[in-house]
């Protein structure tokens, strides 16, 4: 396959700025609102009289689907052209935003978050190709950290700005937002990106697979979520495991004879691989399910009684935080290792997550910031050399397959953890009395202590990890690790080109 079937022409050094803008603009408007839609889930609840364990799965059902969508919207763009499935990414993520703010119900909120799951994981895979492919030497890789910068700010404002909303306008305010800067970027991608495709790649999409991703996912959220209404024994909980298992066994057989399998089944059995997509699955899985709970949390009348906006600010320790630490994991992970730095980030956040556990009501705010920052920079030390883990462990041609399973990580622990987490928190009505207050404090100590444990597994698999070394590593780790705080990784278009 030749360069020009895959990359565009050079732009020019206006159509260069105009494509910087738009990948950066439209990847912090899906960060930002990522992050934002826990804290708004008190004041959703009240507003469409929904209870808080339907609304749990506008943060749940979002992840799910974006796990599903993600390898395949990648996958899209090489066949149809990336600038159009970008567009599209755009055009859903409008129509999802407005179908939520109109929204009259928790059902119907919830099932416009699955719809922007799907139209954020495509802007966001065929947003950093269309950059990648359109730069090259140091400017891509300024390009590149940009883009970073514009995730990792976008996650961090997201809980203030969108606080901030809702004492303002009402919590539709942050859907409204997030329509009009999408709907910026339309005129200029179509103006200013040019577009480009994959000519040589084979025109099998596995559908299938995403599909039975969903059927997986889906099922066990649902019984992790419902569990303790229905009886963990009841045939409905134990039912929707069945389905679970049974979908999973349905996916291993379907991709061993897919021609373009979403995970390629020689790839599951590479042990540093799985190590390190574990790995970005625990700490993906972990942040944002503390995400979810300290919103909760914080907001609670019983405890301490944060407003919206207020508790955006609170949560900023955590989200500061891991923008800081990021940038420095590259330089730390050369010089003590990957393995080191990634138990070193893990055995720190299981720390954080252990000093959350003695809670009581009487804490007041002063009490959770260092537990937040320790949990913020363990996780922040480990994200990025998971990633690199991952990607050193494959040949530079499968580093693109790679990449594919560890993006689709990110989306499962988020889903999959928010639900483990929103079921040992439980969803008692608030309510300002001592009784009500002990009761949320002790399950606010309880999901944390199941984050410890889940974190200390990533000590765990650091530790197993040290007994295997990658064949090679090339440049193409530097770059996972780069961009892996802004929960993506290069794909296989962007990796066919000079490593940046």
């Amino acid at each position: 396959m030749s360069g020009a079937e895959n990359v565009a022409a050079a732009p020019s050094r206006p159509a260069a700025r105009s494509l910087l803008l738009v990948t950066c603009l439209s990847t912090l408007v899906v960060n930002a609102n990522t992050s934002a839609v826990s804290i708004l889930l008190p004041a959703i609840s009240r507003d469409v009289d929904a209870p808080l364990s339907t609304l749990q799965w506008a943060v749940t059902g979002y992840s799910l689907v974006g796990a599903a969508v993600i390898v395949t919207a990648g996958v899209l763009g090489d066949l149809l052209g990336r600038r159009r499935v970008f567009l599209w990414g755009l055009a859903l993520f409008i129509a999802s935003c407005v179908w939520i703010a109109l929204s009259a119900n928790g059902v119907g909120i919830v099932l416009g978050r699955a719809v922007q799951g799907a139209a954020g994981s495509t802007i966001i895979a065929c947003g950093l190709t269309l950059l990648t492919l359109g730069t090259a030497g140091s400017g891509r890789v300024g390009a590149i950290s940009l883009w970073g910068a514009a995730s990792a700010v976008g996650a961090a404002a997201g809980p203030l700005i969108g606080g901030a909303l809702a004492e303002l306008s009402g919590w539709q305010g942050l859907f409204w937002l997030d329509a009009a800067l999408a709907a910026i970027c339309i005129p200029i991608t179509l103006r200013a990106v040019a577009e480009s495709r994959d000519a040589g790649r084979s025109g099998k999409l596995d559908i299938t697979g995403s599909v039975l991703i969903a059927a997986v996912l889906a099922p066990f959220v649902l019984a992790v979520t419902k569990g303790g209404d229905w009886g963990w024994a009841s045939p409905a909980t134990l039912g929707s495991f069945l389905v679970s298992i049974v979908a999973a066994v349905a996916f291993f057989y379907a991709e061993r004879r897919a021609e373009s399998p979403l995970v390629a089944p020689e790839l599951l059995r590479n042990r540093l691989l799985m190590a390190g997509t574990l790995g970005i699955l625990i700490g993906a899985g972990t942040v944002n399910a503390l995400g979810y709970l300290v919103s909760l949390y914080f907001q609670d009348p019983a405890t301490l009684g944060m407003s919206p906006m207020g508790a955006g600010l609170a949560t900023l320790p955590l989200t500061v935080t891991l923008v800081l630490v990021s940038p420095t994991v590259v330089g730390l992970a050369r010089r003590l290792g990957t393995r080191v730095v990634v138990g070193a980030g893990f055995a720190i956040s299981t720390v954080g997550f252990v000093l959350l556990v003695p809670v009581d009501p009487g804490w007041g705010y002063a009490l959770f910031v260092v537990p937040l920052v320790a949990v913020a920079a363990g996780l922040g030390l480990s994200n990025g050399p998971c990633s690199s883990l991952a990607t050193s462990a494959v040949p530079e041609s499968e580093v693109g397959a790679g990449s594919g399973i560890s993006n689709m990580a990110r989306y499962i622990g988020a889903s999959v953890l928010v639900a483990v987490v929103a079921a040992v928190y439980g969803n008692a009505a608030p309510a300002a009395d001592a009784d009500h207050a002990t009761s949320v404090a002790d399950q606010f100590s309880r999901a944390n202590a199941v984050l410890a444990v889940i974190s200390a597994l990533g000590v765990a698999l650091a530790v197993l990890a040290a007994r295997h070394r990658p064949e090679r590593t090339h440049p193409a780790d530097y770059a996972a690790a780069a961009v892996s705080s802004a929960h993506t990784m290069p794909s296989q278009a962007m990796l066919r080109r000079d490593r940046f």
